[in-house]
């Protein structure tokens, strides 16, 4: 699925770490005390253990947000205690043992969850919307106002809010400067159009034959990052999201999928992107080695790749020297100004998840108020000292990014205009169509063709009359 961050719990109030006395058992006293209560269990499951998988969240919680939590509240006359369930195996498997404890009627009071599946449990019946569960307090919760609205879209499904979203990532245009000055072309570098992106690409090409001018991911070797680096990130250039929540239907031969279609077949057939590198099993290792060895011009791609991969710091996967003189960054730009998805000039298409509460809750009002102190900024900030991420709080951001001018500008000018995959349970399987259209029109198959077979086959996968034409 490319490279998508843990679900972190992202976000938080700006003082909401306040407790309010309308909980289980207790009560508010003239002096402003909860009444004594009896003890009372929570249960927090995430996708991580201490000393493995995503240690760093669960020595958060365990050594920090759980004990000064369980504090306040003793000292409001309602002793609780919370405990952790971790597991450290893949996001399928966690989501498939959560679903069965859910099902049967149990299961944690609050639990992670990655993004896609938001949409799968919903239908399912496995989660409701904050609002029904919780009240009319979920939408004055003022932590939403640190969260742009295209991040609350991680957790939401059908225009309602299932969770609160964690931490994100998302994709921009990463270019080679130097490359970029031997071909005359001035930096800071921002294309307008997709004609745009193609012209410099050309313009690197001719300079320099042996370099990739352009690396748009595409094929099915290449998996999830074809879709969501390639692919998809095209589609909203083209102004459209794969799947319609409005109305409930794929896109097959649409104009948006068209124009995406003759850009992959534009960039291959012109020559400016390799359709080898796209067919062999470790094309996106050879794309990340090519790059960190100036051999690549232009790279779409998340964060991930100026963060992990090519960072000269010990654990980069290909070191690369002088990073921070020769990578740039840009927005990826819609087909033209203007035409990309809500009118944007500019497109990104982001992964992530959140953290929600279980349905089967035998304390939502607690639940909830352990979840808001959780996803508060002074918690949000005393985790990033364990583990640097993109959070879903502007506030968090502004202060743990500041010294890491891509991820500021990723926080604070590409999150406000990213999208989502779909969270349904049947996107893995059109993920791979995608995949296999991309392909074919890397490999010299025309667009109408390449999209006649994607069809034919996207019908067969979500239904005919979930497919939409127009």
């Amino acid at each position: 699925m490319g490279r998508t961050r843990p679900a972190w719990r992202g976000f938080a109030t700006l003082g909401s770490i306040a407790v309010l006395a309308a909980l289980t058992g207790g009560g508010i006293t003239a002096a402003g005390k909860t009444q004594a209560s009896r003890p009372v269990t929570l249960t927090v499951e995430i996708n991580g253990v201490l000393h493995g998988k995503n240690a760093a969240e669960a020595i958060w919680l365990s050594r920090d947000v759980f004990p000064r939590f369980e504090k306040s509240m003793a000292a409001r006359g309602h002793p609780i205690h919370i405990t952790l369930v971790g597991s450290g195996v893949s996001g399928t498997d966690y989501a498939n043992a959560l679903a069965l404890d859910i099902k049967a009627g149990g299961g944690p009071d609050i639990f992670d969850l990655d993004g896609p599946y938001y949409g799968e449990f919903a239908s399912a019946g496995y989660l409701k919307p904050l609002d029904k569960v919780i009240g009319p307090q979920v939408s004055r919760w003022p932590g939403w106002k640190q969260i742009p609205p295209a991040v609350q879209a991680i957790t939401q499904f059908n225009g309602q809010q299932y969770g609160i979203p964690g931490g994100t990532d998302a994709r921009v245009l990463f270019y080679n400067t130097r490359l970029f000055h031997q071909a005359g072309i001035q930096t800071p570098w921002q294309p307008t159009s997709w004609a745009d992106l193609i012209a410099t690409a050309k313009t690197l090409q001719q300079k320099d034959p042996g370099i990739e001018a352009l690396q748009i991911d595409g094929g099915a070797a290449m998996g999830e990052a074809t879709t969501l680096q390639g692919f998809l990130p095209m589609l909203a250039g083209a102004g459209q999201l794969l799947y319609s929540q409005t109305t409930s239907k794929w896109q097959g031969n649409t104009p948006a999928m068209r124009a995406a279609a003759n850009f992959y077949h534009t960039i291959y057939s012109s020559g400016v992107a390799n359709a080898q590198l796209q067919l062999g099993p470790n094309g996106r290792n050879q794309t990340f080695q090519a790059f960190a060895e100036n051999k690549v011009g232009i790279y779409s791609e998340s964060e991930y790749l100026y963060e992990s991969v090519i960072v000269d710091n010990g654990t980069g996967l290909y070191p690369m020297p002088n990073r921070n003189q020769d990578v740039g960054w840009a927005f990826i730009p819609a087909e033209t100004p203007g035409a990309g998805l809500r009118g944007q000039n500019f497109v990104s298409m982001s992964g992530g998840g959140g953290t929600t509460i279980n349905p089967n809750s035998k304390h939502p009002q607690l639940a909830w108020d352990l979840l808001t102190y959780m996803d508060s900024t002074q918690s949000l900030l005393r985790y990033e000292p364990l583990k640097q991420f993109i959070s879903s709080n502007r506030s968090v951001n502004k202060v743990a990014l500041a010294s890491d001018p891509l991820l500021t500008f990723i926080s604070q000018k590409v999150l406000p205009i990213t999208a989502y995959r779909p969270s349904l349970a049947v996107y893995p399987q059109v993920s791979l169509l995608i995949q296999q259209l991309s392909q074919n029109l890397a490999t010299g198959m025309s667009v109408s063709n390449a999209l006649h077979s994607y069809v034919t086959q996207l019908k067969k996968t979500v239904g005919a009359g979930n497919v939409t034409n127009s």
